[in-house]
């Protein structure tokens, strides 16, 4: 199947439950990402934010990007002037500087809480008790350019589904808890965001309202770089 055919029959899916599909479009040529967006894609996520800035300088200006990927607080200036949400905030410290950044460009950027819930020690994220600390803080109340959107999850990388949905149900049982506990009256945060290719089946299960896939779209395909048509 063509990429167009992957999203239309993926949107078909993900739209009849109301849930968010981010086309991962990390290390995918200009032409693969445009045959996407020709196909109604909006929403694009990314890792590495030179390969970020570069997309958007090239791409379509009303793509939505979303920075998924591990972020250092030295490169968030690179990508405040134009990102829709950066899904994987995992400090204080980055948030401080999100928030540096947003005022510069004289806007507010919408975050994800990153939640560490896998079991393995390569992931990033916040533990749960770290997320409920940080909402509670000074620190964090004084922030006025961010705006806290929701929470993202990254499950361990395995074969055991019950293990996957173990954690996702974890992830679904906090979300709920903040939102009672510090945004009950804040609509900006409803979004729950887990599930990647080969598990957003079960994220939506689950009870995630938006997923990363990648692979199911573009397809395990020779990394090249991006550029290269």
């Amino acid at each position: 199947m063509s990429i167009a055919d992957n999203i239309s029959s993926l949107k078909k899916e993900t739209d009849a439950v109301n849930v968010a599909l981010i086309a991962v479009s990390k290390t995918k040529t200009a032409e693969d990402i445009q045959q996407a967006y020709d196909a109604g894609q909006r929403l694009f996520g990314e890792n590495m934010v030179q390969e970020l800035v570069d997309k958007h300088q090239h791409l379509p200006a009303d793509i939505q990007w979303h920075l998924i990927g591990h972020l250092q607080t030295n490169k968030v200036k690179y990508i405040a002037p134009f990102i829709s949400m950066i899904q994987s905030v995992d400090s204080l410290k980055l948030l401080q500087e999100i928030n540096k950044q947003a005022q510069k460009n004289k806007r507010v950027i919408d975050c994800l809480l990153q939640i560490y819930i896998a079991d393995e020690d390569t992931k990033y994220g916040l533990g749960f008790d770290e997320a409920i600390e940080l909402l509670r803080s000074d620190e964090y109340a004084a922030l006025k350019s961010i705006r806290i959107c929701g929470l993202m999850g990254i499950a361990t990388n395995t074969d055991n589904e019950k293990q996957v949905k173990e954690e996702y149900y974890e992830l679904k049982t906090f979300f709920d808890g903040i939102k009672v506990s510090f945004f009950r009256k804040d609509d900006a945060f409803k979004v729950l965001s887990m599930g990647m290719s080969a598990d957003y089946k079960l994220a939506i299960e689950q009870g995630s309202n938006m997923v990363r896939v990648g692979s199911t779209i573009f397809g395990n395909r020779v990394i090249k770089h991006w550029k290269n048509n």
